[in-house]
């Protein structure tokens, strides 16, 4: 029994560095016009399948768009990606993205993000402060299916709406609380 416990790590270790390495290369630093590039792709990508992000997007003042973030875990883990923050057609900055996790996890996955700044409190916030993390400052609500059928443009009270897609990869569930987004100045 001691054999298997072993060997079943050693699988799971061996899968993680072969995934992690490869998914590592593709959230590494982009040039600005990568970003703008794939940020106008994901954000096209989302609107076109998603209807209710669609409506939420003509409503928003801004819009924060991750198009790739890589997670990667063994009980401890992390998670990085680069986005920029589009207000109408125009870019208005570049960001990263990370989160870092411990607990009941191994294996790595890909997924992409879209955050859509409804008000100027949320605006202020994410020009004011040295670094957004998810779950303090402006209220966000994670759309998902059961969230997505209780919306409409008339019921868009709260601060942000996120939603995550193109979730790809061997670990289960995506959770943007206790995310920090921060400024690149250098992109």
């Amino acid at each position: 029994m001691k054999k298997l416990h072993i060997f079943l790590l050693t699988l799971v270790i061996g899968s993680f560095v072969t995934l992690s390495s490869g998914m590592w290369q593709t959230a590494s630093a982009k040039t600005p016009q990568d970003l703008n590039s794939d940020a106008d792709q994901a954000l096209n990508t989302l609107t076109s399948t998603r209807p209710i992000a669609a409506n939420i997007a003509k409503k928003a003042k801004a819009i924060l768009i991750f198009p790739n973030i890589v997670k990667a875990g063994l009980v401890f883990g992390g998670a990085y990606g680069e986005g920029e923050l589009k207000e109408g057609s125009k870019v208005d900055g570049y960001y990263n993205s990370i989160t870092a996790s411990w607990g009941l996890q191994a294996g790595a996955q890909s997924y992409g993000y879209v955050v859509f700044l409804m008000n100027d409190k949320a605006m202020h916030y994410i020009h004011e402060t040295h670094g957004w993390e998810i779950g303090v400052g402006p209220t966000v609500v994670v759309v998902n299916e059961g969230v997505a059928k209780n919306l409409s443009s008339t019921t868009l009270n709260d601060d942000a709406y996120a939603f995550i897609f193109d979730q790809q990869g061997l670990m289960a569930g995506v959770s943007l609380e206790g995310t920090k987004i921060s400024r690149i100045h250098n992109p």
